[in-house]
């Protein structure tokens, strides 16, 4: 199935409910149907709450805790998340577009044909978790930690990454082709100017290019502890 750039893509998208309740999220709440159109959530608390078949456009998280949520075919729109709490949520079937995330607690996450386009991620915290067939399509990735996550048909088409963490992760057929790893630290060593910081020891499985491996060389030389002279 081709995935959707539009709302107006998704089958769902004729039958949606303006969301109307002055009190917010609610723990262990169900949303069904629902469109949260430029509806901004401070500090909510609403751990083990339920969103299916619904859509936020605009709008932002701003602090708060949705811990152990469940999104099921939910549609992101310019959304803004800020140091918000999601730890040991679930989505399947979820599209973020134009959306940005920073300083999100997702450790733990289970994610599922979970789409990022044209996002910007910084300090996302995904430690632990499990992403399969998810893409991040033309989006900047600024200290990502995916440190013991489970990596599955993952890619990276078109985003450019920085600071990225592969500590203890483990990677099947997770392709880099086609991101840019950011700006090479003349130093060769250190530092997080080939797009990856961390975790070249847990690289097998991912794909790369020439022009990648170029970039990703003197790192991983230090890493390996070779010393190149000319």
């Amino acid at each position: 199935m081709k995935s959707p750039t539009r709302l107006d893509d998704l089958p769902f998208a004729g039958s949606l409910s303006d969301f109307a309740d002055d009190d917010g999220l609610e723990i262990d709440g169900d949303y069904d149907l629902v469109r949260f159109d430029g509806v901004t959530f401070s500090e909510a608390a609403a751990s083990g709450a339920r969103f299916t078949e619904s859509a936020f456009v605009g709008g932002a998280f701003d602090d708060g805790r949705l811990r152990k949520a469940r999104f099921t075919d939910v549609w992101f729109e310019q959304t803004r998340l800020v140091a918000i709490d999601v730890a040991g949520a679930l989505y399947t079937d979820v599209w973020l577009n134009g959306s940005v995330l920073a300083g999100v607690q997702a450790f733990t996450c289970v994610l599922r044909r979970v789409v990022f386009r044209g996002c910007k991620l910084d300090s996302v915290n995904f430690r632990d978790a499990s992403l399969t067939d998810v893409t991040f399509e033309d989006c900047v990735l600024r200290d990502v930690d995916f440190g013991g996550a489970k990596l599955n048909r993952v890619t990276f088409s078109g985003s450019t990454v920085s600071g990225l963490d592969f500590t203890k992760t483990t990677c099947k057929d997770v392709d880099l082709r086609g991101a840019r790893l950011g700006e090479r630290d003349d130093s060769g060593a250190g530092g997080s100017g080939a797009g990856i910081k961390a975790g070249f020891e847990s690289m097998g499985g991912v794909r790369i290019d020439t022009v990648q491996l170029m970039t990703l060389a003197p790192f991983l030389a230090h890493h390996l502890g070779i010393v190149v002279k000319d």
